[in-house]
């Protein structure tokens, strides 16, 4: 028999078994309860700091009904793609209330973020045009980009001056997508938007705005970056997850009638994938409409987030430029990153890991991410753990 190279290769992948033999492995820990700002792990209570339930609304039981409710009416599945059998009318009505909140003509659902952004990006770039992207997206615009038949050129993170030079090397006939994070998912920190406008509207370029940590978390009543800067009518296409604020999974892109349409023609991965399951396009409906009603979880989201930076800034941390509910806690190298995770849990705090190749070596971040529903209790205890791990391990 030959070689199977496949094989060896993956024999050779021993870095994640030794943090695994340490004890210290950070990734896919079992968790036994619904996620909420208290999970049980192991029999254990832990306060949870690494969600993304901006608003606490996946344990509301308003949205927990509709999803029941959906079920009991349309089955678990529609066993197809939308662009066949598997288009139902919550889909359909739930693309017209996207729109409508996030201020576009219409909107077109995904069974996943990742899928918008792979979707949408290979679907509407074509060869001779160009993606011009901010270093720090996220994976799922990095991976359209590639999928797409167009050139990609990328500029220095939030750097305005970096994004001129780059436009000065396209040239001036050919399309151009700007393709940014509303707020980047690992670094906390907000796109310049206006900045991003003035060179979309000097170098004759569209904008693709990626509100995945968006939604729910910027604007009166969390429709994004757009509306956080009063720009919506200046973005072309404005992406968001619902596997976040809105309590459930999936994506939708929004735009113009005529952009929609021609993506539900070109877009592989919405033709050739099944649709949203009913219970999940029901969960988010229910919390799309808990979140208008209620504008106040997301004030308490800002409050809770301004009380944990202002106590980790207070150590001494580097959090970078974060001013968000995403925040980064740079710690240095993979291992002591790790054995602050492991250490953390012990002392009944949550918290995620983000090494290379998510970040440059030697710049490992523990990462936290605030909810609506969080205590002034609960905060102020995985403060005083944080610092307590931090000394141990002399990071502060």
């Amino acid at each position: 028999m030959k070689d199977n190279y496949i094989l060896e290769k993956v024999r050779k992948f021993e870095i994640a078994k030794k943090v695994q033999a340490m004890g210290l492995y950070p990734y896919f820990r079992e968790i036994q309860s619904a996620l909420d700002t208290e999970v049980l792990i192991g029999g254990k209570k832990i306060l949870m700091f690494g969600s993304n339930s901006y608003l606490g609304l996946n344990t509301h039981p308003e949205v927990k009904k509709a999803s029941i409710d959906a079920i009991k009416k349309y089955g678990t599945g529609c066993a197809g793609s939308r662009f066949l059998n598997g288009t139902l009318d919550i889909h359909v009505q739930l693309e017209e209330e996207l729109a409508d909140f996030v201020g576009k003509e219409d909107s077109l659902l995904f069974s996943t973020g990742f899928q918008v952004n792979l979707g949408t990006i290979a679907g509407l770039i074509g060869r001779n045009e160009y993606i011009i992207a901010d270093k720090y997206n996220h994976a799922s615009i990095v991976d359209g980009c590639r999928l797409s038949f167009g050139k990609t050129l990328r500029y220095e993170h939030n750097d305005m001056d970096s994004l001129d030079r780059v436009f000065k090397n396209i040239p001036s006939n050919n399309g151009k997508l700007i393709v940014t994070d509303g707020i980047f998912s690992m670094e906390g920190d907000i796109v310049n938007l206006p900045g991003i406008v003035d060179a979309a509207e000097k170098y004759n370029a569209s904008i693709m705005l990626d509100d995945a940590h968006s939604i729910g978390v910027l604007g009166k009543h969390g429709e994004g970056t757009a509306a956080h800067f009063n720009l919506t009518d200046k973005i072309y296409l404005i992406m968001g997850t619902f596997s976040k604020s809105l309590a459930s999974l999936g994506g939708f892109i929004a735009s113009d009638k005529d952009t929609i349409h021609y993506l539900k023609h070109h877009a592989r991965e919405l033709i050739f994938s099944a649709s949203m399951p009913p219970a999940n396009v029901a969960s988010v409906q229910a919390a799309l409409k808990v979140m208008k009603r209620e504008p106040e979880r997301i004030k308490h989201l800002w409050k809770n987030t301004k009380r944990m930076l202002n106590g980790i800034k207070g150590m001494g941390f580097n959090i970078g430029r974060s001013e968000t509910p995403v925040i980064p806690v740079y710690v240095g190298d993979s291992i002591t990153c790790f054995k602050m995770c492991k250490i953390l849990q012990d002392e009944g705090v949550f918290v995620n890991v983000a090494v290379p190749p998510a970040v440059p070596e030697g710049a490992c971040i523990i990462r936290l991410s605030l909810m609506a529903t969080h205590t002034d209790k609960q905060i102020d205890f995985a403060l005083a753990k944080i610092e307590k791990v931090a000394k141990e391990l002399k990071i502060i």
